[in-house]
């Protein structure tokens, strides 16, 4: 890890950590690979068409990015995949057609999220290739089919029916896709075909969890053969076409030997571009080895604080457990109205069960997994964080935003930077006063946040394996288990890449946000009109929010700079 000194002395240098009143001295931060420092930045461009042509711009696209379905298959042959190389292409020829530099900032920001949304289909169409990368993405998908309530009506069923009927040829077809297989993508997916990972994403609650893709199949053609027989046929179809997948995949495996990660220029180049972070990878890695260590020594102390107090008990039945619930939700909306912190409108509803939460009572053999060994000893960081007013609470105020461009996109910066930005905040707004070994647990989400951000960064730069990332995962982060720690290593390696990373390094920005905002407004500032902002001025990269919000654009100026990813990777190798 990098020392304290080196630390102090990166954070007083980059213009991402400046303070605002500081912003004309603070010297540029290293530029990525694919954005050499020597290039001066660019401004916005000085076209002719207005800011409603660049509405029906980003109509057309936003309806174009999602590719059609034919019986709930999409197709991912080579022509497909290369008319919609070209038909991106023709988007962005467009985009130095508009009169960005007349525009005011918030049009100016509406431009440079389209930009980036646009430069995300890129990076997919041509760094990260799921459809031909990772086999996983052909799981997944069939595996939420087999979720299916049944029996279907007459109106549900024809559709399901076409897309059981459509999986042998789908399977085939994805054996010519996946040409350039990763070799951490085949042991993922081999390991989801026969294996359930108790964890549960999405998943219908079962008492014995099926044994992955095969096991949920298995699980489908039980309930059909009482509930819908005469599905029983496509049902066996798909079964062994499935099965005929993994032995595909167990034989080809010796010649899957790629690196899954894009590499450290292709990353840089989607944190600038895509991500629109104000931070070169390596300097995401030092920032998080320095919340590393800071939520491990709160960790510690805080635990010799509290060292003879009781330590929280699991509950012992789900009655517990959902009181425990209930008393949760009731005491963060109090807490959030008393103390002025966000404004809850009036169509949020009042019960936690209409909201909904994110773990349910489930009674492993094995012991509760790493999620539910904190949220079952107090609900609170975990409610924050994904209930409320965190995810639950923030797509609810998310759909009613009605601008034209940024309902429709979603930053992981904002979202999960937000849901993790209000943890360690709750703390410091004194939710946990009353109950101490809860801070315990606040800390021990934060360490296991900084030490994914390090995994997420060095795995995308194959400087690490999965397995490699799940061990220094477990080595940093309590109650950690194989399960937990391989599910979140194969999230945060087959996403668009940062993912992971953007729980600790979203907060931090949002953290710099509220500084300059406060020291902008002085005692005029409001945490409430703070965090009514943004949950009602769309899902933007938080970059863009904080110039949108304090005409600050120390971290825009920046992002103009603009290098299309093909000249980027003829430039690096790539």
């Amino acid at each position: 890890m990098a020392s304290l000194a080196t630390i102090a002395v990166l954070l007083a240098a980059q213009p991402g950590i400046a303070r605002a009143a500081d912003a004309s001295a603070a010297p540029q931060a290293a530029a990525s690979a694919a954005t050499p420092a020597i290039a001066p930045p660019a401004g916005p461009p000085q076209g002719a068409a207005g800011y409603d042509a660049f509405v029906t711009l980003f109509d057309q696209f936003n309806s174009w990015k999602t590719p059609k379905a034919v019986d709930g298959i999409v197709d991912y042959s080579p022509a497909t995949v290369a008319r919609r190389r070209a038909e991106l292409a023709s988007f962005q020829a467009r985009l130095p057609d508009f009169a960005v530099a007349k525009w005011d900032r918030h049009q100016q920001v509406d431009y440079l999220a389209v930009r980036a949304q646009m430069d995300l289909q890129d990076f997919t169409l041509n760094i990260t290739k799921p459809w031909a990368r990772d086999p996983g993405m052909y799981i997944d998908d069939l595996q939420r089919l087999a979720y299916v309530d049944l029996p279907l009506d007459t109106t549900a069923r024809a559709p399901f029916q076409a897309r059981l009927k459509s999986i042998p040829a789908y399977l085939a077809q994805a054996r010519i896709n996946l040409d350039s297989v990763a070799a951490d993508y085949a042991d993922l997916a081999i390991h989801s075909l026969s294996n359930g990972d108790g964890v549960g994403h999405g998943m219908p609650y079962r008492s014995v969890e099926p044994a992955g893709l095969i096991g949920w199949f298995a699980d489908l053609r039980a309930r059909a053969a009482t509930q819908q027989p005469d599905l029983l046929p496509d049902i066996d179809a798909a079964q062994a076409a499935i099965a005929g997948f993994r032995d595909w995949l167990v034989t080809s495996r010796p010649g899957m030997t790629t690196a899954a990660g894009v590499g450290k220029p292709a990353y840089d180049w989607f944190l600038h571009h895509v991500r629109l972070m104000p931070y070169t990878s390596d300097e995401i890695v030092t920032l998080a080895e320095r919340e590393l260590e800071r939520h491990w020594a709160n960790y510690a102390t805080e635990r010799h604080r509290n060292r003879n107090l009781p330590e929280l008990e699991l509950p012992k039945s789900a009655e517990e457990y959902e009181a425990q619930l209930a008393g949760t939700d009731a005491k963060i909306r109090k807490w959030l109205k008393d103390e002025e912190i966000i404004t809850i409108p009036d169509y949020i509803p009042a019960s936690y069960q209409e909201v909904g939460f994110n773990a349910p009572w489930v009674v492993r053999p094995n012991g509760p997994m790493f999620w539910e060994q904190v949220q079952f000893r107090d609900v609170s960081p975990d409610h924050l964080h994904a209930t409320f007013p965190g995810h639950r609470f923030d797509g609810m105020t998310g759909k009613r935003v009605t601008h034209p461009i940024r309902r429709h996109i979603n930053d992981s910066g904002r979202t999960e930077g937000w849901g993790f930005y209000l943890e360690e905040s709750a703390v410091q707004l004194g939710l946990f006063d009353d109950r101490p070994r809860t801070r315990e647990l606040i800390y021990i989400f934060g360490l296991f946040r900084a030490a994914r951000t390090i995994g997420d960064v060095k795995m995308q730069r194959n400087e690490m394996t999965v397995g490699q990332a799940m061990e220094f995962w477990k080595e940093w982060t309590p109650y950690l288990d194989d399960n937990v720690a391989r599910v979140d290593a194969g999230i945060y390696i087959r996403r668009p890449p940062g993912y992971g990373m953007t729980y600790t390094i979203g907060s931090i920005q949002l953290q710099k946000m509220l500084v300059d905002r406060r020291r902008q407004l002085g005692e005029k500032f409001s945490i409430k009109d703070f965090h009514d902002y943004l949950m009602n001025t769309g899902r933007l990269p938080v970059s863009l929010l904080h110039y949108d919000l304090t005409g600050n654009d120390e971290e825009v100026r920046r992002l103009w700079t603009h290098v299309p990813l093909a000249k980027a990777m003829q430039t690096t190798g790539g």
